[in-house]
């Protein structure tokens, strides 16, 4: 038996569909900002395998993720088809689901995408396995959980969600998802995918994000690229009010917010 991923819907039944795909290590909780505003449109936002509520199916791979999310598309999305929006993870299976089915998507808009290619030498592998190992007996305390909300710039009421998403993931499940995302390719086909796709970063993302967002500019043939100054990783969260008006813009294929500075 295929165990279904859990699944939150709201928002307006009979109108056009935003699926909202979450981050690694969290779950639907992170959209919640947005939830409260965009009532006027139907809203799905399931939990990724291994995580949060979908914590019991196993194992996490991107691809696998991508074709549950297609068949969530096509079964309970408005005329099957989404606007497609993810951050981190989220957009890694975003990329996917463009590169197999880009018919589901309507418009797209991912934050955060890592794709630039980190060499998978026997060194690199084994230092990645080095930092699961050195994180796991930590990742579970109040301290470790405070500090990496504070990374993240994640406001303190979010705090017991954070715990739960945190705790529920095992090791087994950590070392996977990990590997996925930090050995995450380009998929091949994306060149063929002529749907709108926003390529967004924060202005304090790491280099290999913003590297990633260049190649993806190169490679997208209907992208436009742009900076969220002075965010971070979680912008919907640390700026939520900049982020949905940036995602109405986008979808309604209206100008975007002058705050945002574009990629070139």
């Amino acid at each position: 038996m295929i165990m279904n991923l859990y699944v939150e819907e709201s928002g307006q039944e009979n109108a056009e569909t935003i699926l909202f795909l979450h981050g690694g290590g969290m779950a639907g909780w992170m959209w919640k900002e947005q939830v409260e505003v965009f009532k006027d449109y139907h809203l799905i936002i399931p939990d990724l395998p291994e995580h949060g509520k979908s914590i019991d199916i196993k194992p996490f791979t991107i691809e696998g993720a991508a074709d549950r999310i297609i068949d969530l598309i096509k079964t309970r999305a408005k005329g099957g088809k989404a606007n497609l929006v993810g951050i981190s993870l989220g957009a890694q299976i975003i990329l996917q689901i463009l590169s197999k089915a880009p018919e589901v998507s309507d418009h797209a808009m991912i934050s955060g995408t890592l794709v630039h290619s980190i060499p998978h030498t026997e060194t690199f592998l084994k230092l990645l396995d080095y930092l699961i190992k050195v994180y796991q007996p930590v990742k579970d305390t109040d301290f470790f959980i405070k500090a990496n909300m504070r990374t993240y710039n994640i406001p303190k009421n979010l705090f017991n969600e954070f715990k739960e998403s945190t705790y529920l993931i095992k090791p087994a499940s950590l070392d996977r998802i990990l590997h996925e995302n930090m050995l995450f390719q380009m998929p091949t086909g994306l060149n063929h995918a002529d749907v709108p796709v926003l390529v967004m970063d924060g202005g304090k993302e790491y280099k290999v994000i913003k590297e990633s967002a260049q190649d993806l500019l190169e490679v997208l043939p209907n992208a436009t690229g742009i900076t969220a100054p002075k965010l971070g990783h979680v912008w919907n969260i640390e700026n939520p009010d900049l982020f949905n008006r940036v995602l109405r813009s986008w979808i309604m294929d209206e100008n975007l917010p002058e705050e945002v500075s574009f990629i070139k």
